[in-house]
């Protein structure tokens, strides 16, 4: 596949750019990352909309749960470890339990943060945030299905969290992509495994159901973009259409995208299922594509689980 690359991060500023220029009634804060995440393209051209927190991620959470309760819809960004971790009891219990308004962007998510090394990689958030109630959560695949969901988010009253990482990957939709917040995308047709995906796995997942292809294996993908509300109608018909699963993503094995398809596999159509994931460990400093070759998240791990997962059919 020939495509151009991307930061995914880029889509959110550009979501930023045009919900100001529209004169949406929002706010971005920022805390004192504006480069890395995107906003500083707010702070540049519409300022008035913008409110640096300085390194305070909790305070950050805390003015936007404020902003929200004043009729604001306020967009909340840092990295991603740093905004599912530090401000964890803000967002449960000010903006979960009270059901605001507020939206989180995670940047920097994922094991492909690099050179930053463990500290900065973010690889339990998505457990962190699927276990909060009211809380949606969002992994898209590109920088364009990220300016998607931004705008997505905008429009849907309640919490939201969209994680998105900082190396440019594949762009593999475009402006004419259908994107629903709770509806996974299809990708792929197959008949044999589907693989599901989310974020940067899921241009893994298809070079490897093209890969597959010439071998006469058929793999179908999906790009499950919403991780809470999961979209079960996609999971049960690929359970029962195609009889085996492997799931794809750049997080922990434990409480991810991969956790979520199997409780609702195990709830309603048990079937064979295989993880590709980080497997109980941090990170560590290096090149983005080393350390995801080094953690097998990349099509040659899909293709080994999706041979896994077919001779337990």
């Amino acid at each position: 596949m020939d495509v151009k690359k991307i930061p995914m991060r880029d889509g959110y500023g550009e979501a930023l750019l045009e919900l100001c220029g529209k004169g949406e009634n929002i706010m971005v804060l920022d805390a004192d990352v504006a480069k890395s995440t995107r906003a500083v393209w707010i702070r540049d051209k519409y300022p008035e909309y913008f409110i640096d927190m300085g390194i305070a991620e909790q305070d950050m959470v805390g003015t936007a749960a404020g902003l929200a309760l004043s009729g604001v819809t306020p967009f909340a960004s840092t990295y991603c470890v740093f905004l599912s971790g530090r401000a964890f009891d803000q967002i449960r219990t000010t903006v979960c339990y009270n059901n605001l308004n507020v939206k989180l962007g995670g940047a920097h998510a994922g094991i492909s943060v690099g050179p930053d090394g463990a500290t900065h990689q973010s690889l339990e958030d998505i457990a962190l945030m699927r276990a909060l109630p009211n809380m949606t959560v969002i992994a898209p695949c590109d920088s364009e299905e990220t300016r998607k969901a931004t705008l997505a988010i905008a429009k849907k009253q309640g919490p939201c969290f969209v994680r998105f990482g900082r190396e440019a990957v594949p762009v593999v939709t475009d402006k004419d992509t259908p994107f629903e917040i709770g509806k996974a995308r299809l990708c792929r047709e197959g008949k044999d495994v589907t693989v599901i995906a989310c974020g940067a796995m899921v241009y893994e997942a298809q070079l490897a159901s093209d890969e597959l292809k010439e071998e006469g294996i058929s793999v179908r993908v999906l790009d499950m973009h919403t991780i809470k509300p999961l979209d079960a109608d996609a999971v049960i018909a690929a359970a029962k259409e195609t009889g085996a699963i492997v799931t794809a993503e750049e997080h922990q094995m434990a409480g991810g995208l991969g956790s979520a398809v199997a409780e609702c596999l195990a709830l309603n159509f048990p079937t064979p299922l295989e993880m590709v994931a980080v497997h109980d460990s941090f990170g560590e400093s290096g090149k983005p594509e080393e350390l995801m070759n080094k953690y097998k998240l990349n099509k040659d791990a899909i293709i080994e689980q999706i041979k896994a997962v077919i001779a337990r059919k």
